[in-house]
């Protein structure tokens, strides 16, 4: 299926796998490339050595393209571009606001560059620096999102742009697909759908209480990180809603330290990371942001379901089934055909 975005990619088929962190490894985003779709390795919970062996090993499984998630606001984000440019990485995206530099150099070396948008202006602001196609997110989506739906936003992300967009939010079949092509998306991209399959490396009792859930248990919440953050309800989620600012604080800062000591990143490097992201925020709030990837980790790497905040998407009420990518993306490509077969029929 041909568009625009596997034009510009040189993907096969306009499906995205999300650089989604601690799931989107090399085993992931390689079968995902496998498939003719785009697959995206999740950096900002790598160092930088595990980045650099992820993209090796990505690119020993296989012969396609595929794109990594970048952090503008890391410590060493330059070095990471540098290191895209060098391994040849077809496609940079950007998981928060990039700057017009990075957009730069990453397209100089012709690296295709695709950041994630929540809102038009957002998306008109990186198409002036000369980003070549968008990914926006509607709020059904999982980890972070904001409040306007995606038949919403799309259509007034599509008004605003003339390059290619990429639809998220809500996105898991061959349906989605073929209305996001109609509304004028050139393509769609998907987390939890991917989470939820054979090749993701996440813990199988993890994807048993993904699939035993409805479409009201997930909640949006700003305990995680003092963002809007789309995650699974559970216990831990309950009680975090319910605990005051000093149960947060104290949790925080010892998650964050746990976090510092894996990442080698120093406290001063957090704690700017954290304060880069959009928005007024606390102090609280910012060690916040530096604890989140450890409670992501605690669900998604070890299993813990008691200790770990669980990122989902608005669908996981309706996927009941674990299907290798390959089948996932050619059963989406297979039904979106059909369904545009017969609507071009009538």
């Amino acid at each position: 299926m041909r568009t625009e975005f596997t034009d510009l990619t040189g993907v096969e088929h306009p499906v995205v796998q999300t650089g989604m962190g601690w799931v989107a490894g090399p085993r992931l985003v390689s079968a995902t490339a496998e498939a003719g779709a785009l697959g995206i390795l999740a950096s900002a919970t790598m160092t930088y050595e595990e980045l650099e062996a992820a993209i090796k090993e990505t690119r020993a499984r296989t012969g396609n393209p595929f794109g990594v998630n970048l952090r503008a606001d890391a410590e060493d984000a330059e070095r990471r571009v540098d290191l895209l440019i060098r391994e040849g990485v077809r496609v940079a995206s950007f998981a928060l606001a990039p700057r017009r530099e990075l957009i730069a150099r990453l397209k100089d070396a012709g690296v295709v560059v695709v950041p994630s948008v929540g809102a038009a202006r957002h998306a008109e602001k990186v198409a002036a620096w000369g980003a070549d196609a968008v990914i926006v997110q509607g709020g059904e989506g999982g980890g972070h999102t904001g409040g306007v739906a995606t038949t919403l936003l799309l259509p007034s992300v599509l008004n605003a742009v003339d390059i290619p967009v990429v639809a998220a939010g809500g996105f898991f079949d061959g349906r989605g697909l073929a209305a996001a092509l109609a509304y004028g998306a050139a393509g769609v991209a998907m987390g939890t759908r991917f989470l939820l399959t054979r090749e993701s490396t996440v813990p199988d009792e993890v994807k048993q209480a993904y699939l035993q859930r409805g479409l009201g248990d997930t909640v949006v919440t700003r305990k995680v990180d003092g963002l809007p953050h789309r995650v699974l309800r559970t216990e831990l989620v309950d009680a975090l809603e319910r605990s005051g600012r000093l149960t947060e604080l104290v949790r925080s800062v010892r998650n964050a330290q746990r976090f510092r000591r894996r990442s080698g990143l120093s406290w001063r490097a957090m704690l700017r990371e954290g304060a880069a992201m959009h928005g007024e925020r606390t102090w609280a709030q910012v060690i916040m942001a530096a604890n989140t990837p450890m409670l992501l980790r605690a669900g998604l790497v070890e299993g813990d379901l008691g200790a770990g905040v669980l990122a989902s998407g608005q669908v996981v009420g309706l996927l009941d089934d674990l299907p290798t990518v390959a089948d996932l993306v050619t059963g989406i490509i297979t039904e979106a055909e059909g369904i545009l077969r017969r609507l071009g029929t009538r």
